[in-house]
């Protein structure tokens, strides 16, 4: 499987999890929703748009494609630095702002190999 396609796939999923649980889905990622009861509002938010992006980037070819997974790169990027600002200010716990970032830049990553992978 090519990178863009998992990381696509791995939107959807996270994303159908956020919307339908948000709160065990929140706490997966180890936050604490329970202090925070409108991380459900949030976390939906987020499902919604990791749906539409993994969905819209994994039926289209071409050039499509490639700007999708630009503007992927782009949203996980700024997730990582999110997190990296949370974790710095002390409003997530260590664990979960290793989690957090890593799984970004992991997404970030996934996007340059796919870019990479799909150059000819």
């Amino acid at each position: 499987m090519d990178p863009v396609t998992g990381i696509s796939l791995g939107r959807i999923a996270i994303g159908v999890g956020a919307l339908a649980a948000p709160t065990p889905t929140a706490r997966l990622f180890g936050l604490a929703p329970a202090e925070n009861p409108q991380l459900g509002y949030f976390g939906r938010m987020f499902g919604a748009r990791e749906i539409a992006l993994g969905a819209i980037t994994l039926l289209s070819k071409g050039a499509l494609r490639r700007n999708l997974t630009i503007v992927g790169m782009a949203v996980d990027g700024a997730d990582a630095a999110t997190g990296a600002l949370e974790l710095r200010g002390g409003r997530v716990p260590k664990v979960a702002g290793a989690m957090l970032i890593g799984g970004a830049l992991g997404a970030v990553g996934s996007g340059v190999a796919g870019l990479f992978l799909n150059r000819g």
